[in-house]
């Protein structure tokens, strides 16, 4: 199977620790992640994705439609391809690896690709968790040090 994800969700994923903004959307992002992290692959998607929707599901007014989020999707999708090399757009598919995911968390602890984070909500504990280099995060956690 294929999971369908939005551009600034791919920023999310890399420092998401179980926090969300309900417990049964923290569940459904659980499940997305060991998806993921069992190696399915990704494609993505303009708009509301699969970790949208059990928002949408408890939400009467979401955010995910609204042309701010939108805008926060172009330009992590923008940042993310430059970064890796491959375009970020509707209906490209990939999987990330372990090597793609530290490239991105070490870009995004550097604040080279954060530009989408922008009045985010959830950008202070973005930050807390990468200046803490990861501990707890749930996609392809990194390797300790040895």
């Amino acid at each position: 199977m294929t999971i369908e994800l939005r551009g600034h969700h791919f920023l999310c994923l890399l420092t998401y620790v179980g926090n969300g903004y309900n417990p049964a959307f923290a569940r459904a992002y659980d499940g997305i992640v060991e998806r993921l992290n069992a190696g399915e692959s990704i494609r993505v998607v303009s708009g509301a994705d699969a970790i949208c929707q059990a928002l949408i599901a408890n939400d009467k007014d979401p955010h995910c439609f609204t042309e701010r989020v939108r805008a926060r999707d172009r330009r992590a999708a923008a940042d993310v391809g430059a970064l890796l090399g491959h375009e970020i757009a509707e209906g490209a598919e990939f999987e990330l690896t372990a090597r793609s995911v530290a490239l991105l968390r070490d870009a995004f602890a550097q604040e080279t690709i954060r530009g989408a984070c922008h009045e985010c909500p959830w950008s202070r504990l973005c930050t807390r968790v990468a200046r803490a280099e990861y501990p707890g995060v749930r996609l392809l956690p990194p390797e300790p040090a040895v």
